[in-house]
This record gives C-alpha cells, structure tokens and sequence, in this order.
C-alpha cells in the first residue's frame, strides 16, 4: 500500500469565515472520493489543527498502490475537486508519498 499525505497553507487574503468554508469544502470533495476514484483504500481530510500548527489543513489518503495513486492524480473526479476546490484557494502545497511497512 502506499501513502499519499499532504499538508496545504491557505491564502492569506480569506478571512477567517472563508478559510473555514474552503476548509470544509475541501474535506468534502476530496472524501467523497472514495469509492468513485479506483484504489483508494482511505482517504481523510483533517481541518481542525492546533494552535501550534503551520499548516491549515492536511490530507491523508491510502492507495492500493502506486498504479492507484497515479491514476487517482489523473482522474477526472479528483481533478474537478483539486481544481475547484484546492487550487484556488492555497498557496503552499506540501507532498509526502510513501510506501508502507
């Protein structure tokens, strides 16, 4: 299996209201994945981060695979929820792929 964990910052220019809003839409559309994009096997959006944190939000997926994890990059449904959701909305996206123990 492998991990797909992402750390995005949100821009600086929402308000507080906003972030919290992408924050959810964010949580939505890349959950709602499962499912829908073949090989992943979990996938989590966490939006409650502590204080201390640098980030604003964090994804934790778990594919079948690397094949799965390719194919989930390219897939149209997580791509209209990257580009509609994501991109717009964040300025610091941080990758960690990794295949587990």
């Amino acid at each position: 299996m492998v991990k797909h964990i992402i750390l995005w910052t949100l821009k600086d220019e929402l308000s507080a209201e906003e972030k919290e809003n992408v924050k959810q839409g964010i949580k939505e559309g890349l959950e709602g994945l499962k499912g829908v994009v073949p090989g992943i096997v979990d996938i989590h959006v966490n939006i409650h981060g502590l204080g201390s944190s640098n980030a604003d939000l964090m994804l934790d997926s778990t594919f079948e695979d690397e094949a799965a994890l390719k194919n989930y990059a390219v897939h149209p449904a997580h791509v209209a929820v990257a580009n509609g959701k994501v991109r717009p909305f964040t300025k610091i996206r941080s990758c960690l792929d990794f295949e587990m123990e």
